[in-house]
């Protein structure tokens, strides 16, 4: 017995060997439960009721569908480009930050309020990921690192800024801004926190990136040089601009996803961990689903927003302890991961 490399595996091993990691993944998390006392049939039934056979819980998954679909898009071109960026955590956070500045101290009428935010939000992010970018360019800096260290940056950038000069007047002491002025805050459907314009945004901006990837010159040099950067140069492509666009994107839409989630759920900044709730690293299980296709983000977003929103009613219902979801992405992302070994090798038989 010994293995072999294929280099081109098709699209169906790879289908089966992704749909394999997730039953994998599934069934261990299933083992977590059992050694909870849960049995794991209960708890995945009690899971998919709570979400995808409640009216509620749908709309409580669309609502943690939205920054997945923001972050998971800009993600998977990012990494098609191989510019690993593990900083969204941050990206999110600073784009909350400037949206939040906009709206606390900027006297901006009712029709410009809003895209203002969201512009001052896009480009705080893309400025953060943009630093990542500079260092791996200029220096060989290894962005994982690099982004990786910017999300405490960030973190603690915003919890200066909530318990000092940016602190509320009128909130009993408690570590938020003042709320946001009304032509500040996002619409909602009636009675859900789902709010509709980030989420139409997120989905049109995810089919562009797409378009952009597959029909377009920047495109085109983004899949060079990912798929082999000694090649891209041998052709002109210039590969550092290049992947600096590609770090503008990926922070830039983080930032967005930051701006809807302080202008529309919480309507005020606060603590950075109440913000990002773990949207930016569980977006890199998006992206790698996704097969670095930014329009199949927005698929693999909503199946992860049903395990979020699932993992909030099992908490509910067995008192499961809060780092339940923490449990279920790292088994995800670990078999995800296996996965492509499997994918991209067969077992020959022979003497």
């Amino acid at each position: 017995m010994r293995l072999e490399y294929l280099p081109s595996p098709s699209p169906w091993r790879q289908a089966a060997a992704v749909a394999l990691a997730i039953l994998a993944a599934l069934g261990v998390a299933g083992l977590v439960f059992w050694a909870y006392g849960v049995p794991p049939l209960t708890a995945y039934a009690t899971l998919l009721r709570g979400t995808l056979a409640d009216p509620n819980g749908w709309a409580e998954v669309l609502r943690r569908a939205i920054p997945l679909i923001l972050v998971g898009a800009g993600l998977s071109l990012a990494f098609r480009a191989q510019f690993y960026n593990i900083g969204a955590e941050g990206q999110i956070a600073i784009g909350a930050t400037a949206a939040a500045g906009v709206a606390l101290f900027w006297p901006i009428e009712a029709p410009w309020m809003l895209p203002t935010m969201f512009l001052a939000g896009f480009l705080a992010g893309a400025a953060y990921a943009l630093v990542a970018a500079l260092l791996r360019a200029g220096l060989g800096v290894n962005e994982i690192l690099t982004t990786l260290m910017l999300n405490y940056i960030a973190y603690y950038l915003v919890q200066y800024l909530v318990q000092g000069p940016w602190r509320g007047r009128s909130l009993f002491g408690f570590a938020f801004t003042d709320p946001f002025p009304p032509q500040a805050v996002l619409p909602t459907l009636p009675g859900t926190l789902v709010h509709w314009p980030t989420l139409v945004l997120g989905v049109l901006l995810a089919l562009l990136l797409q378009f952009l990837l597959s029909r377009t010159t920047l495109g085109f040099r983004l899949r060079v040089v990912g798929a082999n950067p000694q090649a891209a140069r041998y052709v002109g492509i210039p590969v550092g601009p290049t992947l600096l666009v590609a770090a503008l994107i990926t922070g830039g839409l983080a930032g967005l996803a930051g701006v809807g989630e302080v202008a529309s759920i919480h309507k005020k900044l606060l603590d950075s961990s109440n913000i990002t709730l773990g949207y930016g690293f569980s977006a890199i299980i998006v992206a790698y689903l996704a097969r670095g296709q930014p329009a199949w983000a927005i698929l693999t977003a909503f199946l992860m927003a049903v395990l979020f929103a699932g993992g909030d009613v099992l908490k509910v219902a067995f008192q499961m302890p809060f780092r339940v979801m923490d449990v279920f992405s790292g088994l995800f992302l670990l078999f995800l991961i296996a996965s492509d070994f499997f994918a991209q090798h067969r077992v020959r038989w022979g003497r």
